[in-house]
């Protein structure tokens, strides 16, 4: 089935159709890893956009329930130079198109991506119209410029969980070092677990599981949960996770945040990390083609050391908006200059912009959840 892909500007590209049929529409990202495709399409932070992924090859070894990232995917779409429909892998349970097809995202293949990341690099991320039934390009391109913007969308409505729950789970046996060739360091549990509460922005399940790994006791709760409700969960520690969109649209979460800083001990990954900024007064701003991929350098402004991270935003805080007497940069994007990490000078809060539970990405930042733990240890004292 051949399908079209047209982006806002009129720029068109013909390819062919794997998954679903049909139309949809979304902010066309790139993504620069090799590998996690199925991570990438389950992160709810892509709620709204069609990733394009730079590595040709997408799908060879399948996908399975371990590596799943929320429920279902939440990309609006998949668009590849080179689908694999017959993958090979032990862990494998299933084809990516089949994937897409029961869950019902398109996705597009034999297009040229080289070309399509040059132009979002160049002129900025952009929306874009994805159809198997409009054959007129023109048409489709209309479609694109008429679709709403993203900064527009509450996207955390879309993904947060309606309910809250209980996580117990913790990284699987299965991602052993037989597997990826290295094994997480141990960490030292607590005699008693530390009772967290997360803010479901979108949370990725990694991040729940290493905050399990971590010694915690984590309830998940809905985006909007009010301060005093999360509070009667008698926390010793609060997250605000990662997310779709922009962070000004999350105002219920932006709201308890206010409330609860200096309250607890808290913790903030990626859209938390700017919700937390916008707390403390700073402002966002939209970057040109975002940071999608996990091959992202960010260095420690204390040790000067440097990793290689996961990341997946549109968005950042300017760094010159912030009150750097009350706040200390810990991190920040050697590729761009951009703010990758803060730490509040008076209040138990932290927070980075970077993925430190990867999932897909690399291990180099995995122990970014000790200054949390090492928070909540300081406030039993």
């Amino acid at each position: 089935m051949q399908a079209i892909l047209a982006l806002e500007d009129g720029t068109v590209f013909h390819g062919r159709a794997f998954g679903a049929a049909g139309e949809r529409t979304g902010e066309v990202v790139f993504n620069t890893g090799m590998t996690g495709y199925q991570e990438v399409l389950t992160d709810a932070s892509y709620k709204g956009q069609m990733v394009c992924m730079t590595y040709p090859h997408i799908g060879n070894y399948g996908v399975n329930s371990l590596d799943l990232e929320s429920r279902v995917p939440q990309a609006e779409a998949l668009l590849v130079r080179d689908v694999c429909e017959e993958p090979s892998n032990w862990l494998s349970e299933g084809s990516l198109p089949d994937l897409l097809a029961r869950h019902n995202v398109m996705g597009i293949t034999d297009i040229d991506t080289r070309a399509l990341t040059k132009h979002i690099r160049l002129f900025g991320v952009m929306r874009a119209a994805l159809s198997t039934v409009e054959t007129d390009p023109a048409a489709l391109a209309r479609k694109a410029a008429q679709a709403p913007d993203i900064s527009a969308l509450n996207l955390v409505a879309q993904v947060s969980t309606r309910e809250a729950y209980h996580w117990t789970d913790g990284t699987p046996s299965e991602w052993s070092a037989e597997r990826y060739g290295y094994r997480e360091p141990a960490l030292p549990h607590p005699a008693r677990p530390y009772r967290v509460v997360v803010l479901d922005t979108g949370v990725k399940y990694n991040i729940l599981r290493r905050l399990v790994d971590s010694g915690c006791d984590v309830w998940v709760v809905p985006y909007d949960t009010l301060a005093a409700d999360v509070l009667r969960y008698e926390p010793e520690g609060i997250v605000f996770p990662n997310g779709p969109g922009d962070p000004e649209a999350a105002v219920g979460t932006l709201e308890s945040a206010r409330s609860l800083m200096g309250v607890k001990p808290i913790f903030g990954i990626c859209l938390g990390h700017q919700i937390l900024g916008l707390a403390a007064g700073g402002r966002r701003f939209k970057l040109k083609f975002g940071h999608h991929g996990f091959n992202h350098p960010a260095r420690l402004m204390r040790t000067g050391a440097v990793e290689i991270t996961s990341q997946n935003h549109n968005y950042a805080i300017a760094m010159d908006s912030l009150n750097l007497d009350e706040i200390e940069v810990t991190h920040i994007n050697l590729n761009d200059g951009t703010l990758e990490g803060t730490r509040h000078r008076h209040m138990p809060i932290y927070s980075v912009q970077f993925h430190p539970e990867a999932s897909p990405g690399p291990h180099d930042s995995s122990m970014t959840f000790q200054p949390f733990v090492a928070m909540m240890e300081e406030a039993r004292r």
